[in-house]
């Protein structure tokens, strides 16, 4: 019975999660210890700005004595497929006014041409099918959305060198892919550096992170890991992502470098598909 994610469904749903809550006497600190959530998470879906998960729902639902009622109505992604571990990650993307993200080995998502996606979606150890791909596909390009807005969000992306030289779907979408970076770049739209693998270790080799700013809240932390992410919205670890950040940025190429570099690799790339094509 879940009902479409949207700006008024998620506040009516924080308004009934207010209500039961205050009804059993509790605050949201004791709410929170009880249903082992963060009282910043139970602060934010009562004002409407946070969606919980199906196991956050469940322990409302247990704690308030609320009979099913937080999962039955739990406000559902608008019929866009994502992995499940990154469902909530993409609400917040669709609502920052700047994201800074480092990608250790693809291109993130939102910078990703169609015929990229396309062979990323093709891949994987578990088989999916082209009805299944296409769903997959059309929301990752519906990401790619937010750049049409030139002012917001900021978006900052810094790739190691790694994401140029994997070959993804064949050398010439690997140079459409790059080019297409290189001119979001060159349009001003994104800033871009490029990790080169000369910087040896750096503070954010371990795996993927996506920064994000708003305007109606603290930043967050999003890591990624295989078949796995994570929200992190404790100001301690949320500085610590920060701070790796830019001390990985600091031994990173310049913009216009990186720019320079993006679109070297990219004549590479299209010197080889040529070359297979006359042969």
């Amino acid at each position: 019975m879940a009902i479409e994610d949207n700006p008024r469904s998620r506040e009516q749903y924080g308004q009934e999660l207010r209500r039961r809550r205050e009804a059993a006497g509790l605050t949201q600190e004791e709410l929170s210890q009880r249903a082992v959530m963060s009282r910043t998470h139970i602060a934010h879906i009562e004002a409407g700005r946070r969606r919980p998960d199906v196991e956050d729902a469940r322990r409302l639902d247990q704690v308030l004595g609320a009979d099913g009622f937080f999962e039955r109505f739990l406000p559902a992604l608008d019929g866009r497929k994502v992995a499940e571990h990154f469902a909530e990650a993409l609400e917040f993307e669709g609502r920052a006014t700047e994201i800074r993200e480092y990608a250790p080995k693809l291109v993130p998502g939102i910078l990703q041409t169609p015929e990229y996606a396309r062979e990323v979606l093709s891949s994987g150890a578990a088989p999916k099918s082209p009805e299944e791909r296409d769903e997959l596909l059309v929301t990752r390009l519906e990401r790619a959305r937010i750049l049409e807005n030139f002012h917001s969000p900021r978006v900052w992306i810094l790739l190691d060198e790694a994401v140029l030289r994997r070959k993804i779907g064949g050398p010439r979408v690997m140079c459409d892919q790059l080019r297409h970076i290189a001119n979001l770049g060159d349009g001003h739209r994104i800033r871009v550096h490029v990790l080169p693998f000369a910087a040896g270790y750096h503070a954010l080799l371990e795996g993927f992170v996506s920064l994000m700013w708003f305007a109606d809240m603290p930043p967050i932390a999003y890591t990624e890991g295989l078949k796995s992410g994570r929200i992190w919205e404790l100001p301690s670890v949320v500085h610590e992502c920060q701070v790796a950040y830019d001390h990985a940025l600091g031994d990173a190429l310049s913009h216009r470098k990186s720019l320079a570099l993006l679109r070297e690799v990219a004549e590479d790339y299209e010197h080889e598909a040529q070359s297979a094509q006359d042969s």
